[in-house]
């Protein structure tokens, strides 16, 4: 159905952003994907503020067709917005978070606080806003890093890269494989590893003024190219509930959850933001057919690039979703289309969805076969008789 309150504003909106630039290559292991972040640099801060200048144009300015109805526009009310970012290894997502939001909520001088005795005071910086972010540990839960560590993806990792897909691709590759070596310093150059490939170029363009000016733009565009096909087929499935789509499944719960809670009479929360790494976007794109339409959003999205979910409330009274994307330096956000629809329901979305996801630890540890690792030890009852009768008998 399509949105018809865009002119009297939405009810909110739930956002899925990237993290912006860091300085030092990440390496994920082609098997197992398991991997740590870097640290961000003051180009990817510069990126994320920016992001964030851009959302509050967007959600925050009366003006705005795509206006949150009812949101504090200036000093910020916490009690508005719910943030959370990965933690997990350096901190290149959570002060991702910290930097978009100061572009969301700049310093202010109205944001004070007085005091008894009549005394009022301003937050250093001209007024700083702190907004509480939720950081999650990697051993916290797996709700942001659920690749990591799950048997069922590892075996999926396996399937590719053996598959007739990945050898066809070898294949393509090859002379741009051959071509980038001399660039690696030492970085094994087999297609299997292009993640890495690709993210070392990338890093060293950016980043290393000699590698600059001697590596040809082009091989760096073929990267590119080669690394999109690459992790499009790593996240992405023939089913929306295959282990491939994992990293969409286990944030879908706390999403469809933001988006539900926005319509109670009692909630408060305006913009709920998870800031994370650039995979939930390619499994996202492919669970709702998105990429059907727009070919050209499928692999890896740009660093400070943010998926909105808006929520709005027809004349009938019923919820629906737009689906919008904004690919980095993208001067607006794009509508995606939600299986050939502009827009949807929140029901059907719920309903089309809610089977598919990954809605706690336990569930993960089931779903990826993990029975010892984060957290999953106290759910293994493959041992206890009483529990699996099975395992007395040896079956």
């Amino acid at each position: 159905m399509v949105n018809t309150a865009t002119s009297a504003g939405l009810v909110g909106v739930v956002l899925l952003a990237r993290h912006g630039d860091r300085l030092s290559t990440v390496y994920q292991d082609p098997a197992t994907y398991n991997s740590t972040q870097g640290y961000l640099t003051p180009f990817g801060a510069q990126q994320e503020y920016q992001l964030g200048q851009f959302l509050r144009n967007t959600y925050l300015n009366p003006g705005s067709p795509s206006y949150i109805n009812g949101i504090n526009t200036n000093v910020v009310d916490v009690d508005q917005l719910y943030v959370r970012a990965d933690a997990g290894g350096g901190d290149v997502i959570l002060d991702s978070a910290y930097a978009l939001l100061q572009g969301l909520y700049p310093p202010t001088p109205n944001s004070t606080i007085t005091l008894a005795n009549g005394q009022v005071v301003t937050p250093p910086l001209g007024g700083y806003q702190y907004v509480p972010v939720e950081s999650l540990e990697y051993w916290q839960a797996p709700s942001l890093t659920s690749w990591m560590e799950c048997e069922y993806f590892q075996a999926h990792l396996g399937r590719l890269n053996s598959g007739v897909v990945f050898k066809d691709l070898t294949a393509t590759a090859a002379p741009f494989l051959e071509a980038v070596t001399p660039y690696l310093n030492g970085l094994n150059n087999s297609f299997l590893n292009m993640w890495n490939i690709y993210d070392y170029l990338n890093v060293q363009y950016t980043h290393n003024k000699t590698f600059y000016n001697n590596f040809p733009k082009t091989l760096l565009d073929q990267a590119r190219y080669f690394a999109n096909q690459h992790e499009q087929n790593v996240f992405t499935d023939s089913v929306i509930n295959g282990v491939g789509q994992i990293a969409i499944r286990t944030l879908w719960p706390e999403m469809l959850w933001s988006l539900g809670n926005m319509t109670l009479p009692n909630n408060k929360v305006k913009i709920a933001l998870t800031e994370v790494d650039y995979k939930p976007f390619i499994s996202l794109f492919n669970v709702t057919n998105a990429t059907v339409t727009n070919p050209n959003i499928s692999g890896i999205a740009d660093y400070a690039s943010v998926v909105a979910l808006e929520l709005s409330q027809d004349t009938q009274g019923q919820y629906n979703v737009a689906m919008k994307f904004k690919n980095g330096t993208d001067n607006e956000l794009r509508t995606l289309q939600f299986w050939g629809s502009n827009s949807i329901s929140l029901d059907n979305l719920v309903s089309s969805i809610a089977w598919s996801t990954i809605n706690s630890t336990v569930n993960w540890c089931f779903s990826c076969n993990q029975t010892v690792l984060r957290g999953c030890s106290v759910f293994n009852y493959s041992n206890d008789p009483f529990l699996n009768p099975t395992s007395a008998t040896g079956y």
